[in-house]
């Protein structure tokens, strides 16, 4: 049986992982956080497709993509989350999106606190760090069995 597909795609500024407010998001690189993606995807019987980008059009047009070939998707849009509505409405086209976040917004300041992609994902898993994407995974692992 060959491997599922998962995309995994990241938004603004993720790619300054260890460098950018380590106090905040820690203190690895995204290519490490890449890496575990892909461990751990692979455990999980996928084959990870990890991107990040820092323009909201290319993001928009990775998820019509996943949508258009129905591949699962874990979205960490970043800035994007509070208030890019194209992208929720890309976000809305994908059948299964899990929205993740290594800190928790909620927790953070009052204009991190509203979603506008919660609404439209299947789920969301925030402030467990690099684990909110091994969390992400293992959910998306048990709705394909």
């Amino acid at each position: 049986m060959s491997p599922r597909s998962v995309l995994i795609a990241n938004g603004p500024n993720l790619g300054r992982l260890g460098a950018r407010e380590p106090d905040v998001y820690g203190s690895f690189s995204f290519d490490e956080l890449t890496a575990r993606c892909r461990e751990w995807a692979t455990r999980f019987g996928f084959d990870a497709d990890v991107r990040q980008t820092d323009d909201e059009a290319e993001l928009v047009t990775w998820l019509q993509q996943a949508a258009d070939a129905a591949t699962p998707v874990i979205l960490n849009p970043a800035a994007f989350t509070h208030y890019s509505y194209a992208l929720r409405d890309a976000a809305a086209q994908v059948p299964v999106l899990v929205e993740v976040h290594l800190t928790n917004p909620a927790a953070r300041e009052r204009f991190r606190h509203e979603s506008v992609i919660a609404g439209v994902a299947s789920g969301t898993v925030a402030g467990f760090g690099f684990d909110s994407y091994y969390l992400a995974l293992a959910a998306l692992s048990r709705r394909s069995e």
